[in-house]
């Protein structure tokens, strides 16, 4: 009988305890995500707008018929600001920074939540992930960023590869799009940046998660100091941009095929067509050498403004 009453007290006590956390715990999810969606849209500003000179002239030969070199790279950038000034350079970067932003801000906050529901579905709460559920919360993590910002890529690279004239603003451009092509082109090349975006993503959280875990084992820091964070990230964009560079290609020319001369097609035909004219590695592969060096100070910047935010947050709330 006393035992009975004993027992009985301990599970109202354990009852209470878990509805009195509940809203605590709630509430300390709800400034997680916050904290993960704030960090993500800052370390996206940053990055992106550290190599959007790069960036654009990238775009500009994936969607033309010309042989990328250094030489020519340098010519473009040097006669954009010759004949349209030095802000043109930056052509673009207020519909990347509208697409960037939220883009970042989904992929980083989703990472972090997918990686708790992995852990808590392996048993690994609170510690790293083994190698393929991290591979997997990257590669979720990037699909539902894609999937949720899309047309704001589309517009980005639109108004990266045409002159003023044609398009005044991102409003410009999504009014003219849906006048003259329909609203269905603003999904124009969507699963080419899917495909891609699952092993660039993927890799790029995989590598530096995988980067950070290595260097906590052997050097017996919890914390990388801000360069090695740098470093991780940049080992982290090298890895994931080599790996989906030609959907890359093939993307960017479904988005601009309205604008560039390019007949709209599948991405099977797209890909032919580059591989006919350009050649699978000259074609495929065009631009990316400067992918080598902007893709890395990107995600490197990216990943390191993400997890310094996170831990002054931290500090901030404790």
């Amino acid at each position: 009988m006393g035992n009975g009453v004993k027992e009985g007290s301990v599970h109202l006590r354990e009852d209470a305890e878990a509805v009195l956390s509940s809203p605590v715990s709630s509430k300390r999810d709800h400034r997680q995500v916050l904290s993960s969606l704030l960090s993500g849209a800052l370390a996206g500003a940053l990055a992106k707008t550290a190599v959007a000179p790069l960036d654009r002239t990238k775009i500009i030969f994936q969607v033309s018929s010309k042989r990328f070199s250094a030489k020519e790279a340098f010519r473009v950038l040097y006669y954009t600001y010759l004949n349209e000034g030095f802000l043109s350079l930056w052509r673009g970067n207020s519909a990347t920074m509208v697409r960037v932003v939220p883009y970042a801000a989904i992929q980083f906050s989703a990472h972090e939540e997918y990686k708790r529901i992995l852990g808590r579905y392996y048993g690994f709460r609170g510690e790293a992930l083994p190698p393929w559920p991290r591979l997997l919360a990257g590669a979720l993590a990037g699909t539902t960023a894609a999937s949720l910002t899309y047309p704001l890529d589309l517009v980005r690279a639109r108004m990266a590869v045409t002159p003023k004239e044609m398009y005044s603003n991102i409003f410009h451009v999504f009014i003219r799009i849906s006048r003259e092509e329909g609203l269905k082109t603003l999904y124009h090349g969507f699963t080419p940046t899917v495909l891609g975006v699952i092993p660039y993503a993927g890799l790029s959280f995989f590598t530096y998660e995988t980067l950070k875990s290595l260097h906590r084992e052997y050097s017996g820091r919890w914390q990388p100091y801000p360069f090695e964070r740098m470093i991780f990230g940049a080992c982290a964009g090298l890895i994931g941009q080599s790996a989906s560079y030609p959907l890359d290609v093939v993307r960017r020319r479904m988005q601009t095929a309205g604008v560039t001369g390019h007949p709209r097609a599948s991405i099977a035909c797209t890909l032919r067509t580059i591989v006919r004219e350009e050649g699978a590695v000259r074609g495929l592969y065009k631009g990316l050498s400067m992918n080598w060096l902007k893709g890395p100070i990107a995600v490197g910047i990216s990943f390191t403004t993400f997890d310094l935010m996170q831990i002054l947050l931290r500090h901030l709330q404790s």
